[in-house]
């Protein structure tokens, strides 16, 4: 029977949005592109993410939404979701490590994610660098012995040169105990080419954001846009089929869409679509 047909086959057997590469290339849901949702009902979106065909999930520094923990699990469960990679601000990283441990063996999640950074305003600097350094790389190691690998998330002021090189350079050749999730919007946003990034680094990136950036939108290095740039995968001006076949390639494991738009309920089927006539 031809390869393609046997693909077909399979296709049709799958969920409309089944969220799993045919290859074993898993894929999941950024919490916070639902952050409006969640506050009008939670249960309801829950079922919605269930209905897409996702289970795979990142938190994104919002809380149970004002259920107890033990009533937040059950609603996971429930919905047969699993959060894989939980979120940690840079502060409670510093001061706090312990309680990020926690929260990750509650969700049984192998990855933690750190999304800022915090420098003056549109300055950042090598010794924001190194402050930065300092605090995950002591963290890092701290959940790594106790199993759970932490990951930071670059925003595009990373990007400020720094010796021949990016400051980004400096920071992945000293994270000694941490490693880096891409989130590929905020790569190419300030003018960067994710897939040279994945090419240089193949060691370095285990998890990523997939966000699609409208066509014809400006960047810039200062970790800020407009949301309302976030469209659809595979129809803006990032190279969305050419990111997913190299992060296949290097083995990332977890692919995390991400839709900070109004139009995430609309779009996110789509871009599920997307990514799964990638498989085909």
């Amino acid at each position: 029977m031809p390869k393609s047909l046997v693909i077909l086959i399979i296709s049709m057997m799958l969920s409309p949005f089944a969220t799993e590469f045919l290859y074993g290339q898993e894929l999941g849901l950024q919490l916070y592109s639902l952050r409006n949702e969640f506050p009008k009902d939670v249960p309801a979106t829950f079922a919605k993410i269930k209905a897409w065909g996702i289970h795979n999930l990142e938190d994104g520094n919002d809380g149970t939404y004002g259920y107890t923990q033990k009533e937040y699990n059950a609603m996971l469960a429930a919905n047969d979701l699993k959060i894989v990679s939980v979120s940690a601000p840079f502060e409670e990283l510093r001061d706090s490590p312990e309680t990020v441990l926690a929260r990750a063996k509650n969700y049984d999640a192998k990855y933690v994610v750190c999304f800022w950074i915090p420098h003056n305003g549109n300055t950042f600097t090598l010794n924001d660098t190194i402050k930065a350094l300092e605090v995950f790389n002591k963290a890092g190691e701290f959940l790594s012995n106790n199993g759970v690998t932490l990951t930071y998330h670059p925003h595009g002021y990373e990007f400020r040169p720094y010796k021949g090189e990016l400051l980004i350079d400096y920071l992945i050749k000293n994270s000694e105990h941490f490693d880096f999730e891409m989130d590929v919007y905020w790569f190419a946003h300030p003018g960067e080419d994710p897939v040279a990034w994945l090419q240089k680094y193949p060691e370095e990136f285990k998890l990523m954001h997939l966000k699609d950036c409208q066509k014809g939108t400006k960047g810039n290095q200062n970790g800020q846009s407009d949301v309302e740039t976030n469209v659809v995968l595979g129809t803006g001006q990032i190279d969305i089929a050419g990111i997913v076949a190299q992060a296949k390639k290097i083995g990332i494991e977890y692919l995390f869409i991400e839709d900070e738009s109004s139009k995430v309920i609309d779009q996110t089927p789509k871009s599920i679509a997307f990514l799964k006539s990638l498989a085909e």
